[in-house]
């Protein structure tokens, strides 16, 4: 099925496998590019070196195009971003809009810059500075998440823009492709559902959470790092939900120098980190440090199988999610569906049923 996406960045399908910190590894990312679709590394819990290592572990295992997810706000995004241009990289994806002069950078280099946005006026404004195309995430996605739905905010994004528009939040099957498709959007972008295959390296424990998980369990909570983030409801949520702010100040200090001591990052950092996260509200300290040391939290649950520790950023469609089957099922069982809806749709079969 050919789009404006499996054009611009040569796939064969037009489906994303965003890059989930701690989730979108090499073996995550190869197996979603072999089965045609694109796979986005996740960078931001990496180093620098690991970030090469990964890039190379992945060109090992396929060779079909990928991509890296970038922090426009890290640090190091411009040395992060000269390991994939050497490393020769297809695709750059952000999570947070990048400047104008590191898309031009990229641009330069030849390498598709895709940024993930939440709002029309941001898609507007990176395709103002030369982005290739934008993956627009509605309410319904996982991690830090916006209030409109994926339904009002894409026709809105694919009215404001004249690139290619991805859609993500509550796609897990071929007909929401087709659903997609037909808002006027070049393909889905999905988290949840290829966090739950089984070429994902998260344990079974957690996947088994997930699978056990109803549309009711999937919540938005600002109680982590002040934003509003979708996640499944766990120990630690009610906990910082219900818990004075010594307390959660406390814990969040001890999460903290957990998080330092793995990362080699400094407090000022840390701290600094936090801050940069806030987008203008008012957060607690608590939550400063919360947001420095997210991937912490992130890593407890996704790495270490501790659900009861960590935060299980989740798209609401855990809720309907059944299965593990490989990348490659997956995709060819989306591709499968949404090929036999066309069809239908074309010869008039669907009206006739309604």
């Amino acid at each position: 099925m050919e789009t404006a996406l499996t054009r611009l960045v040569g796939v064969r399908h037009p489906i994303v496998q965003t890059g989930m910190g701690w989730v979108a590894g090499p073996r995550l990312v190869s197996a979603t590019a072999n089965a045609g679709a694109l796979g986005i590394l996740a960078s931001a819990t990496m180093t620098t070196d690991r970030l090469r290592d990964a890039i190379r572990e992945v060109r090992s295992r396929t060779r079909e195009p990928f991509g890296v997810n970038l922090r426009a706000d890290a640090t190091d995004a411009g040395d992060r971003v000269r390991i994939m241009i050497e490393e020769g990289v297809r695709v750059a994806s952000f999570a947070l809009a990048p400047s104008a002069e590191l898309i031009a950078e990229l641009k330069e280099a030849g390498v598709v810059v895709i940024p993930s946005i939440g709002a029309r006026r941001h898609a507007e404004k990176v395709a103002a500075w030369g982005a290739d195309a934008v993956i627009v995430q509605g309410g319904e996605g996982g991690g830090h998440t916006g209030e409109v739905a994926t339904t009002v905010l894409l026709p809105q994004v694919v009215d404001a823009v004249d690139i290619p528009v991805v859609a993500a939040g509550g796609f897990f099957d071929g007909r929401g492709l087709v659903a997609a498709l037909a808002y006027g959007a070049a393909g889905v972008a999905m988290g949840t559902r290829f966090l739950l295959t089984s070429d994902s390296t998260v344990p079974d424990a957690v996947k088994a959470a997930y699978l056990a998980a109803t549309v009711k369990d999937v919540t938005v909570t600002r109680a982590v790092d002040g934003l509003p983030h979708r996640m499944l409801r766990t120990e630690l949520v009610d906990t910082l939900e219900n818990s004075g702010r010594t307390r959660t100040l406390l814990r969040s200090v001890h999460r903290a120098a957990g998080f330092r001591r793995l990362s080699g990052l400094s407090w000022r950092r840390m701290i600094r980190d936090g801050l940069a996260m806030k987008h203008g509200k008012e957060l607690t300290w608590s939550q400063v440090l919360l947001a420095a040391n997210t991937p912490m939290l992130l890593k407890a649950s996704m790495v270490d199988g501790r659900t009861d520790l960590g935060v299980m950023a989740s798209g609401q469609v855990a809720g309907v999610i059944e299965d593990l089957p490989s990348c490659a099922e997956l995709v060819a069982r989306m591709m499968d569906q949404a090929t036999s809806i066309v069809g239908e749709l074309a010869s008039g079969g669907a009206s006739m049923r309604a």
